[in-house]
């Protein structure tokens, strides 16, 4: 997958099988499910050191946002390339703090290798642009199908 550049959309980062509706409800669990799910890709070469890096960057502050959105990431040596995965739960995720007190619904979880800093810069403001639109938001996060909820995360 190419590289974000500052005039490329979320459609360049994030193909269709990486958006879920997400089956848990709880922070931990939420972070774990879409661990696994992006710990299937070529990207990543090591789910463990994964697991590790997400968690510990949450330990240190939550990525909680604002806005109803989470946005877990992080930089490693064993991710070959830059990698995002969506995660849907239309219940408020619980124990997953936010700047903003809102519940969070939208978990963007972003990994990127340990020489992209600009890709990663890029990609995480490409995110946070993409869902201040509340109604887009209010749109993704009432998706029941992750086609339907891509479309709308990738569409100009």
């Amino acid at each position: 997958m190419p590289s974000p550049t500052p005039d490329r959309s979320l459609a360049t980062i994030l193909p269709p099988e990486r958006v879920v509706i997400l089956t848990s409800h709880a922070k931990e669990d939420v972070l774990e499910e879409l661990i696994l799910f992006l710990g299937k890709s070529a990207e990543v070469t090591d789910v463990d050191d994964l697991r590790r890096g997400i968690f510990h960057r949450e330990e240190m502050m939550s990525t909680g946002i604002g806005l109803g959105i989470g946005v877990p990431h992080l930089r490693c040596g064993t991710v070959r390339d830059l990698v995002m995965a969506v995660g849907i739960s239309q219940q408020a995720v619980a124990g997953y703090e936010s700047l903003d007190g809102e519940p969070v619904h939208l978990v963007c979880m972003i990994a990127a290798g340990a020489d992209q800093h600009s890709q990663y810069i890029q990609t995480l403001s490409l995110v946070s642009k993409k869902l201040r639109d509340r109604e887009l938001f209010k749109s993704v996060i009432s998706a029941t199908d992750p086609a339907a909820a891509h479309a709308l995360l990738t569409s100009n």
